[in-house]
């Protein structure tokens, strides 16, 4: 049996080999290695599959949400609000634009962020929302977009997990995420359900004219060459990333379609097992499993971690210490107990092996050890 991976990308690799290695040659030959055909190519591809009328490729991920956050206009002193339990990239760069990060506590069962701690949280200083659309499915983005039109405020969806999860509204139209907010950013790190072989990231929108201003933020805020019209960044999907995402794009969904048949092997593995709470699915989006993440209770989880190890098993826990709890993030509004789910999330989750390439006999291996510790320690 092969061994086990949290993310396999070399088995992946290997069954679109000969595409990628040929991708990745024509770029080298054309020797068009910035803002060549092949972004080019690849942002309209991207742009059918979302249905939307505007992506902009960037670096990485981090710096979509920034340019994200720039091409809004955002002003030092600005509140934005997101949730506690992300990955410390949504904050970041609120912080760095000194703008003011509002942090609020999320749903229990999805993880997403919580619409009505959102409405709570809202002051006259509120200018934009970021919903986090955790582990691979939408946060409840109608209520999310009421709040936003009740209030007259933006709404950027950090998508970077979520990449090709479809949400449902109540009337029964249908939105890719990242595409329902005024605007979605997402990151084509290695790992993630649309990865590249570095660093990548990008922007979309269905408004022309922040489209326009996001455009200039990622090229030194220029749209004439050497004409400098607004502050910007230099932020830019190099093409090779571009090519070897082409090659990966048309199988985005049939990805997605492993990931969930990996999914329904441990929901029904752990189905009966008290101590474990296997992922909840929203009524209103699709699942695409960035992480298969339980919720662990009256169990070590640091022990079975251990054990896992010595099976050659591996096994994250995302995330152990919330926004809040930071460091770089401390502020007296929130202390210790203030997000009772999110805390409670960060004692409790564990992320199993995810990926598009784990077969029956690793998820049998992966099962039954987590399973083997659980009764050997009730």
């Amino acid at each position: 049996m092969r061994s086990i991976q949290m993310v396999d990308l070399i088995a992946q690799y290997e069954h679109i080999q000969s595409q990628i290695d040929q991708a990745v040659l024509n770029v080298v030959r054309s020797s068009q290695y910035i803002n060549g055909p092949e972004v080019k190519a690849f942002r309209q591809e991207l742009e059918t599959y979302l249905g939307v009328k505007h992506v902009i490729p960037c670096a990485n991920g981090t710096d979509a949400l920034q340019i994200a956050m720039m091409g809004l206009g955002l002003k030092p002193g600005d509140e934005v609000i997101t949730a506690t339990f992300t990955f410390v990239a949504t904050a970041e760069v609120i912080a760095l634009l000194r703008l003011k990060p509002v942090l609020v506590d999320v749903d229990p069962h999805t993880f997403n962020i919580d619409p009505d701690a959102v409405r709570k949280a809202i002051t006259p200083k509120t200018k934009a929302i970021v919903p986090v659309h955790l582990f691979g499915q939408a946060a409840d983005m109608e209520a999310i977009m009421e709040i936003a039109r009740t209030h007259q405020l933006h709404v950027i969806e950090d998508n970077a997990q979520a990449l090709g999860a479809n949400y449902t509204f109540k009337d029964g139209s249908e939105k890719k995420t990242g595409t329902i907010g005024t605007i979605g950013t997402t990151s084509f790190f290695p790992s993630k359900n649309l990865g590249c072989y570095g660093d990548g990231g990008a922007i979309f929108t269905n408004d022309d004219a922040l489209a326009d201003e996001m455009r200039m933020v990622v090229n030194h805020g220029m749209k004439k060459r050497y004409y400098h019209d607004r502050i910007g960044v230099n932020s830019r999907l190099d093409s090779i990333q571009a090519a070897i995402l082409r090659c990966k794009l048309p199988y985005l969904d049939q990805y997605a379609a492993a990931r969930n048949a990996a999914a329904a092997f441990y929901d029904a593995a752990f189905a009966d097992i008290p101590q474990l709470t296997t992922p909840a699915r929203s009524s209103s989006s699709t699942h695409v499993f960035h992480q298969y993440t339980l919720k662990t209770k009256g169990i070590d989880r640091s022990a079975l971690q251990a054990f896992l190890t010595k099976k050659g098993i591996p096994s994250m826990v995302y995330y152990p210490v919330a926004l809040h709890m930071q460091l770089a993030y401390k502020d007296s509004r929130y202390p210790e107990g203030n997000f009772a789910i999110t805390e409670e999330l960060c004692e409790s989750v564990l992320s199993l092996p995810m990926h598009t390439e784990l077969k029956e006999e690793q998820l049998s291996l992966i099962t039954e050890s987590v399973i083997t510790f659980i009764e050997q320690n009730i």
